[in-house]
């Protein structure tokens, strides 16, 4: 019994549109579908009828083959290269066409829908190391790759100059070929191509048929203002080249930020330690500290000030990445006990100490009143 027009089949004219198509194939999918029409063989039949139209009108270089040929374009045995009539390869593709994810586009790859043995080429990492100051101001970096580039010689098919790459015979260019098994259709890799959809039978002499060398390439980047330790830059394109005339990879670039001398960093904010003499906490004094744009600023250190105390400086710190927001500097002192004293300098600070009363040392004072009531026995600073 001869079959009937695919555009028939589905109610469109030959000059229909992919939407088109799209849009006519649900309507009556969802109208014969067998979920809606349990038993009703004729139903079961339409269904099939619609899948197998559908399946070859939405595919470019199959409609492009029916217009031209018609059925005879896949009259060879297990139903021509690229789809079957068995039930069970309907369902599965019904499903793919209805929900559209990414195990219909996956599929729909798989059966030379994208560009076979056209492979994506892998994508490259690169690890960036920097100071905190060009973190701070930014940078323009140039940067040398090994990778894999795309041959001259050939263009990227594979062939000889002067020659092409020919269309495989055995699965018409597909890269997948099909064999039914009784209910089912199994799907696998074409095995003369090895899924490229092409044969070289003279290979480039100067990538050996891949379409691809190898090559240091010279790239520049620029690193913003702001970024941080661990920040991914991604550059599309710069990857590796495809096998044979593919599509390229992306290249990621990792930056890592030198521990600084004098700074250390929480986000946008900058703390510094920064040590003062006795005198200066106690009797008051001002400091020098250094800033991150390469500046000083001075700090006002209060008589009595302790260790651990911290003066905010306003927006002295990271500019925040892609904003107009700066952070804040924190300084952070800490009290320095003389060292290597004269026998002079250790007479005064033993006078000061039999002077001294608890008003002088707060703290101390209070923390060991505390330890006297808690043990109950007498306990001496």
């Amino acid at each position: 019994m001869s079959k009937r027009d695919y555009y028939e089949i589905l109610g469109v004219a030959k000059t229909a549109t992919e939407g088109e198509l799209k849009v006519a194939f649900r309507k009556l999918a969802m109208t014969y579908h067998p979920d809606r029409n349990p038993g009703d063989k004729e139903a079961e039949i339409k269904f099939k009828e619609l899948n197998e139209a559908y399946q070859c009108l939405s595919d470019g270089q199959k409609r492009a083959a029916y217009d031209k040929f018609g059925h005879a374009a896949f009259s060879q045995g297990g139903g021509g290269p690229g789809f079957g009539n068995e039930f069970g390869d309907f369902m599965s593709d019904i499903f793919d066409n209805f929900f559209g994810d990414g195990r219909g586009d996956g599929a729909q790859r798989g059966r030379g829908g994208g560009a076979p043995g056209r492979e994506r080429g892998s994508d490259l990492r690169y690890n960036l190391e920097i100071t905190l100051e060009e973190a701070f101001i930014g940078k323009a970096e140039t940067i040398r790759i090994p990778t894999s580039v795309t041959c001259e010689a050939c263009d990227g098919s594979g062939a000889k100059p002067g020659s092409k790459p020919r269309t495989c015979p055995t699965c018409a260019g597909y890269g997948r070929v099909r064999a039914a098994q009784g209910f089912f259709a199994i799907e696998r890799t074409c095995p003369n191509c090895h899924g490229r959809g092409e044969i070289v039978d003279d290979p480039c002499a100067t990538c050996q048929g891949a379409g691809r060398v190898n090559r240091e390439r010279t790239l520049s980047i620029n690193v913003p203002a702001g970024v941080d330790d661990g920040l991914r830059i991604r550059l599309a394109g710069e990857g590796e080249s495809g096998l044979r005339g593919g599509p390229p990879g992306d290249l990621y670039v990792f930056l890592s930020i030198k521990q600084h001398e004098f700074f250390q960093r929480d986000g946008a904010d900058l703390f510094c330690r920064v040590p003062i003499s006795m005198v200066t906490a106690a009797l008051a004094g001002e400091i020098t500290v250094p800033v991150i744009d390469g500046s000083q600023t001075q700090v006002r250190i209060p008589a009595g000030t302790q260790t651990a105390k911290q003066f905010r400086i306003k927006g002295k710190g990271m500019p925040v990445l892609r904003s107009r927001e700066v952070g804040d500097l924190y300084i952070q002192v800490f009290v320095e006990t003389p060292q290597n004293l004269t026998k002079r300098q250790r007479e005064l600070l033993q006078e000061f100490d039999q002077s001294a009363s608890p008003e002088n040392h707060p703290e101390s004072s209070g923390f060991f009143a505390k330890v006297r009531d808690f043990f109950g026995s007498a306990v001496r600073p």
